[in-house]
């Protein structure tokens, strides 16, 4: 099984877009939506684009979870309960898709975070691959028999170059990715 790992989209419609002509090529069977899907400049448009992909699952962001008064602002009420709707996670494939964290969806994991501390966040985690993003840093990292991928951002990623980050997984096995953005 073939799976995108998008996240932190951030209203972002021509990164998205990009990202979405990459993923249309890798031939994929599901996108998951990380989270974070609307904050940004174009969050209608975004959710709607989102909405229109087929073999789609989402995970819901902390953005999404307390969308601000300008982000309610630009959604319909039937938009807004769509993104708060969402689940903390999901499971594809023996994958754990989260927004953050299995336990938080708001919690930080850099790539500075002590392997003892991510540890004790993948505590009990049963899958042996957990995906996740919020930070808008790749990270691919093994503790304890446990991968956990941050796959960055689509539209604010921090990584200073114009691209949109995502992951690809292939039967369960993550390949961080990059497309890039005109700039």
């Amino acid at each position: 099984m073939r799976i995108a790992a998008l996240y932190d989209i951030h209203g972002n419609l021509p990164a998205l877009e990009a990202v979405l002509a990459d993923v249309d090529r890798e031939g994929v069977d599901e996108v998951v939506f990380g989270g974070d899907l609307t904050w940004g400049p174009l969050p209608r448009e975004t959710l709607e684009l989102v909405r229109s992909v087929d073999n789609a699952a989402f995970v819901r962001g902390n953005a999404d979870r307390d969308p601000d008064d300008w982000e309610r602002s630009c959604l319909s009420e039937e938009e807004v309960a769509f993104l708060q709707a969402q689940p903390p996670t999901v499971e594809r494939d023996g994958v754990l898709f989260c927004h953050a964290t299995p336990r938080s969806d708001d919690e930080v994991v850099t790539p500075a975070t002590p392997d003892e501390r991510l540890r004790e966040i993948l505590a009990g985690v049963d899958e042996r691959v957990v995906v996740a993003g919020h930070t808008h840093m790749q990270q691919d990292r093994l503790i304890e028999g446990i991968r956990f991928v941050n796959a960055d951002s689509i539209g604010l990623p921090y990584e200073g170059e114009p691209a949109a980050f995502w992951a690809l997984l292939a039967d369960g096995v993550p390949q961080l990715r990059k497309t890039e953005i005109e700039g």
